[in-house]
């Protein structure tokens, strides 16, 4: 394994109610951190930062259960895609009607002199485009919906 891909090992329910956590790093470098529960802890090693929050696993089983629909909801109705920076469309590479896959590219918008590629959240239909190139846009401005 490449020095440069950290291996992360977490160990739930560990003696005492708490959580161990290894950190392997390659080329024999490695961590180890135990904590207890309902504690979060933030570790950087060579540069790459790993953060860890711990809880019983009753609680994490509950949280499993209570959360376990929203994916399968998330697909259905309108999902806005929605500007995450102010500036300006560069292009527009859908159109109304077009199926699109998720991580499609959506559009470019420039801000600060930087473009960035807005990519679909889901797969689905685009149902409406509410911007054209050139247009300036703010934080949180409808860009395009999807179906």
């Amino acid at each position: 394994m490449p020095a440069s891909e950290p291996v992360v090992a977490t160990y739930r329910d560990a003696p005492g109610g708490g959580v161990g956590v290894g950190v392997g790093l390659g080329v024999g470098v490695g961590v180890g951190v135990g904590v207890g529960v309902g504690v979060g802890v933030g570790v950087v090693i060579g540069g790459w930062r790993f953060e860890f929050e711990v809880e019983d696993a009753d609680r994490h089983h509950l949280r499993e259960r209570a959360t376990a629909g929203r994916e399968a909801d998330a697909h259905h109705g309108p999902t806005d895609v929605r500007a995450i920076i102010p500036g300006r469309v560069v292009s527009v590479a859908v159109a109304v009607g077009d199926g699109v896959d998720a991580g499609q590219r959506l559009m470019s918008v420039e801000a600060m002199k930087m473009e960035n590629e807005l990519r679909a959240p889901r797969a689905g239909t685009v149902e409406r485009i509410a911007v054209a190139a050139g247009q300036t846009v703010e934080l949180g401005d409808t860009l395009i919906v999807l179906r």
